[in-house]
């Protein structure tokens, strides 16, 4: 379907093209004939065609930009699908090389691109090439001579200035897409930290960082652009070209009477046409060097090696209750990295709860993801009733176990709607009920809009413990069967960090499996059982932490 319409916007713009050349020639000869002074009846086809040019070249014209539009932006919208499709299969891990702004400029500015290939590139050469060729034609046919310098300039024309153009700002081309991408992560970034540097006053270095990369940016711009002005004053002095040398040929014709008057008036003015038609060529051969490097940004994201790698036929879910085994697991998050953890072993029956506990950077994250497929294990295995979680799909895996991150993110919209994201069909009732067990009810409650308040981007609206205890809200909503915390007390003081675990964990339904990561001391009786992490070398298990069953020994940490 895409490709019809670019098809028919082709067909349409070199038709278009076409009227508006015929449009001049005919005018030409009407003039040119009407000083002569015939009948009436003589000028009565010329009339007419003129008047059907003219109102062809605009409906054409509308034609052709409605086609090509409609196409290009189709063609965008599934580049674009494409893209972020990827990128959400790269989540959360896949793209480290990416920072958060320019991921944002490849997935908006540089996917833009699509719409100058389609609309300021392929559509305007092909119909210059095909409308310049038919113009040489008709010259030629009227003064042969005249046709052929037409030819060499409509040459020069469609093949020397836009190389011309290319080659003047390709070194502005190549510098403008990263650019953007540069200025983009760094504002996201200056913005994101902006209360710390104004709190330490250490804005200045960072906003003069940021206007010499924009500074960059805008002379890389100012290249692109003289390029451009080039190109388009060399293809007005080739019409103008054709069209003198057209003057000064047809003129010696008309003297050896090769050639009436009213061919010669024919002959000089067609070519002005052409100006109109070729003048997008300069912005097509700088709109090409500037969508190679956009698209080639794009590339790398499809090329993106995935942590996590899908299996080409995933195995069904087994049926409930789930059992997760975690057997000599070893991970890293490149095949050349060093090893997160080694030789770990977790064995969770249904509703069992156990605390993973240990100091910041001892891998507890690396493990949880690992058990929603977010990194694959490098040794090892992790199964659910005995199927390796390698044979399911990721999304299948995270429909039974559910992550609460420290990390959670807070989108621009509603609490409910934030809340909603664990389950769609949530009631009013059950999304306060799990406010309430998140112990963030109240604060709820006095926003001006209680569940109908928007949050703000990421959350502005909320502290960083009211965000961490919404993400907890949002879990505690989820009908997972096993549910991972990871430091859901991060932002909350030691009382109010043992008050919400506590709350966390008898809020749970019967049956639902809970993994509790955290680098705080969990009393005993919280949990089934006790798993202590910790780095680089072994710790014996002391006989005082009576249920501590096992001690993980790490190669490295996260």
């Amino acid at each position: 379907m895409i490709a019809l319409r670019l098809a028919l916007a082709t067909v349409a713009g070199v038709a278009a093209a076409a009227c508006a050349i015929a449009l001049l020639a005919t005018s030409a000869w009407l003039i040119a004939n009407a000083a002569e002074q015939p009948p009436v009846l003589a000028l009565m086809v010329a009339i007419v065609c003129v008047r059907a040019f003219a109102l062809g070249r605009g409906v054409l014209r509308y034609a052709e930009r409605l086609l090509a539009h409609d196409a290009a932006y189709r063609l965008l919208g599934e580049v674009r699908h494409r893209t972020y499709t990827r990128l959400e299969r790269l989540a959360p891990h896949g793209p480290p090389a990416f920072r958060s702004g320019d991921l944002m400029a490849r997935l908006i500015n540089d996917v833009d691109a699509v719409l100058d290939l389609v609309l300021r590139v392929a559509l305007p050469v092909i119909v210059a090439a095909l409308a310049g060729t038919a113009t040489v034609t008709l010259l030629a046919l009227i003064l042969p001579s005249a046709g052929g310098v037409a030819a060499v300039a409509s040459g020069l024309c469609l093949i020397g200035v836009p190389w011309l153009v290319s080659r003047t700002g390709r070194r502005a081309e190549r510098a403008r897409a990263p650019g953007r991408g540069t200025l983009a992560a760094k504002t996201t970034e200056l913005l994101d930290a902006a209360p710390d540097l104004l709190a330490y006053g250490a804005t200045g270095p960072a906003l003069a960082d940021l206007r010499a990369t924009d500074h960059a940016l805008r002379r890389a711009e100012a290249r692109s652009a003289w390029s451009s002005g080039l190109g388009g004053a060399l293809l007005l002095l080739l019409v103008g070209a054709i069209t003198w040398s057209g003057l000064a040929l047809g003129a010696r014709a008309v003297d050896s009477g090769e050639l009436t008057p009213v061919l010669l008036a024919v002959l000089v003015l067609t070519p002005l046409a052409l100006a109109d038609v070729w003048t997008g060529l300069p912005l097509a051969a700088a709109a090409a060097g500037r969508s190679a490097p956009a698209l080639a940004r794009v590339r790398a994201i499809g090329q993106a090696a995935p942590v996590v790698r899908e299996p080409a036929v995933p195995r069904a879910l087994p049926e409930p209750p789930y059992h997760l085994r975690v057997t000599d697991l070893a991970v890293r998050w490149t095949p050349t990295a060093p090893w997160v953890f080694t030789g770990v072993n977790l064995d969770l029956p249904p509703g069992h709860r156990v605390a993973l506990v240990g100091p910041t950077g001892c891998g507890k994250s690396t493990l949880a993801q690992a058990l929603v497929r977010f990194v694959e294990p490098g040794r090892g295995s992790i199964t659910v009733n005995g199927v390796d979680l390698r044979e399911l799909s990721g999304d299948d895996v995270r429909r039974i176990v559910c992550l609460s991150s420290q990390e959670a993110y807070v989108f621009d919209t509603t609490v409910a709607e934030n809340l909603r994201l664990a389950r769609p069909d949530a009631s009013e009732d059950e999304l306060r009920d799990a406010l309430r067990r998140a112990r963030l009810l109240t604060f709820v409650e006095s926003l001006p809009a209680g569940l109908a308040t928007r949050l703000g981007e990421h959350g502005v609206r909320m502290s960083g413990g009211q965000r961490q205890r919404l993400a907890l809200a949002r879990a505690l909503l989820s009908r997972a069967p096993v549910l991972i915390l990871d430091e859901p007390t991060e932002h909350l003081d030691a009382a109010m960090a043992g008050e919400l675990t506590v709350d966390l964990l008898s809020a749970q339904p019967p049956g639902r499996t809970v993994v509790l990561v955290t680098h705080r001391p969990v009393p005993p009786e919280w949990v089934d059982e006790v798993k202590r992490l910790e780095t680089f070398r072994p710790i014996p298990a002391s006989p005082a932490d009576g249920n501590v069953r096992e001690t993980l020994t790490f190669a490295g940490y996260r």
